[in-house]
């Protein structure tokens, strides 16, 4: 077939939700399991060709299911091709069945005689292919087929995964024991929502799509389980503004922080609701802070707040409250988020904000809450290995028990709004891992809010506009890129075509 790379949809999927479109597209389509086989194949062996165009030995390296199917169609075309190809199997052949027997069959018509998996072998090939595992792993990889992958991953060879890294849970992205580690993982006609999030793409690399021709009655026929993010999402919202508006049109944000020792984190998150487009923005900190604040960014308006009953007044001018960056753990800290609460204005919620609820647990359905995986576990009573191990479900968890919506930052950000839905942010990258960056965040979705945007829309499109910036900062390096990096990125991403 007439392949191209496709970019990546929306709609995210589970292992069985992928299953279930397959037997749609085979039985309700009458698309037979071979074709798709076939299809599968071909598009791997085209990411192969251009993600490696040099390669010219290949070691396929296959197991016992349809996964190994797809690596046998792969070594066929590699083969006929005029490429060098080992097939290595870990598995009994015998255990082959239906489409992945004929795949096999069709390998060694063309010529190609597999062989016994030896891991000595690997390092005398340019490019390994992983079609060991597919997506129906649901227990923590050992004996032989954990082997191959530790020797796959210590062969020093790049690596073309089909469909899922080995050993990575295509529901939740944690890694079943051990897992292939590639440069390339290509799926197909759903993406694995695992891929996206947690270890998932550590493992998968650069990650490719195909649909390998499947209806699109079929996808209407099966619900997604999760969203990717997008910005063309939110084209209409940012759409350049009316001529006659003014800053009374654009809210107003309360950020509440600023400690002692940590004036930096409420001043970050400040100027990102401003960034964002926030009409106004002021500031209660310590009075220490306050005026140096005001001269660093004259345009915030800066209050110095050294007892809760102080901040009364600036609650009944705000539309919305960030509160938690910097904020700290005293006595001052807990009067004050107190008094947020009790404003009943919509909150954005983070960092000793979060700790302090940990300790006072409460639910509302106006707040954003932005932990990242530590915060995650304390929130929930857990650990942050808990946390890691099912993201997805650690989202869902929060916020069945806290309400409102929850972002549990990581690798794969997740946004979980009030419904329960879930969205995956697969922009960001290594050099966001730096002080101040979830700070700006908060201010991001505040500025959002106060907007007009709901707390579900402000807190997707926050973390999407968060994640593009900061993949726009490190452009010029991903080490030492700085929270205040990301500002002009925001500014520009909320301005698109200006």
């Amino acid at each position: 077939m007439a392949y191209k790379i496709g970019a990546l949809p929306r709609s995210l999927y589970t292992a069985e939700g992928v299953r279930r479109l397959d037997r749609a597209a085979i039985e309700g389509c009458g698309i037979p399991g071979m074709t798709l086989m076939e299809r599968a194949g071909a598009a791997a062996f085209a990411v192969l060709r251009e993600h490696w165009p040099a390669a010219r030995r290949l070691a396929v390296v296959c197991g016992a299911g349809n996964n190994a199917g797809d690596g046998y169609v792969v070594a066929r075309l590699a083969h006929a091709a005029g490429l060098a190809v080992t097939v290595l199997e870990c598995a009994e052949r015998g255990r082959l069945k239906g489409d992945a027997r004929t795949a096999a069959e069709g390998a060694m018509a063309a010529g190609i005689v597999p062989q016994a998996f030896d891991a000595a072998l690997l390092a005398q090939h340019d490019l390994i292919v992983d079609a060991l595992l597919g997506t129906g792993l649901a227990r923590e990889v050992g004996g032989t087929i954990g082997l191959c992958i530790e020797a796959i991953n210590g062969s020093g060879v790049p690596v073309l995964a089909i469909d899922l890294p080995s050993g990575l849970d295509a529901d939740t992205g944690s890694v079943l024991g051990r897992a292939v580690i590639a440069e390339a993982t290509i799926t197909f006609i759903g993406v694995k929502q695992g891929l996206l999030t947690g270890a998932g793409p550590d493992h998968c690399g650069r990650l490719y799509y195909d649909d390998l021709g499947v209806p699109a009655a079929v996808y209407r026929a099966v619900d997604p389980s999760a969203e990717r993010l997008d910005l063309s999402r939110w084209s209409a919202w940012l759409r350049p503004r009316r001529r006659s508006a003014h800053k009374g049109h654009f809210g107003h944000v309360l950020v509440v922080g600023g400690e002692i020792g940590y004036a930096g984190a409420a001043r970050m998150a400040a100027e990102a609701a401003l960034r964002v487009g926030a009409g106004l923005v002021s500031l209660a900190t310590r009075a220490r802070h306050a005026a140096q604040a005001g001269i660093t960014r004259p345009e915030i308006m800066c209050h110095p707040v050294e007892e809760a009953a102080a901040l009364g007044a600036l609650c009944g001018k705000a539309s919305v409250v960030a509160i938690g960056p910097g904020l700290g753990r005293s006595p001052w800290a807990v009067a004050l988020l107190a008094r947020a609460l009790n404003s009943r204005l919509p909150l954005c919620v983070d960092a000793d904000g979060l700790h302090l609820l940990a300790e006072e647990p409460m639910r509302r359905e106006d707040w954003v809450l932005t932990p990242h995986p530590g915060e995650a576990g304390r929130l929930l009573g857990c650990d942050t290995e808990a946390v890691q191990a099912d993201r997805f479900e650690a989202a869902r968890g929060l916020q069945r028990l806290y309400g409102g919506v929850v972002v549990l930052k990581g690798t794969g950000t997740l946004v979980c709004d009030r419904a329960g839905r879930i969205s995956v942010c697969d922009a960001g990258n290594p050099g966001m891992a730096s002080g101040g960056m979830g700070d700006v965040l908060t201010g991001v979705i505040a500025g959002l809010i106060a907007q007009g945007l709901s707390p579900d829309d402000a807190a997707a499109l926050g973390v999407c506009l968060h994640a593009l910036a900061g993949d726009r900062a490190a452009l010029a390096g991903q080490r030492g890129t700085l929270a205040m990096d990301l500002m002009p990125h925001l500014r520009a991403l909320v301005n698109p075509g200006e």
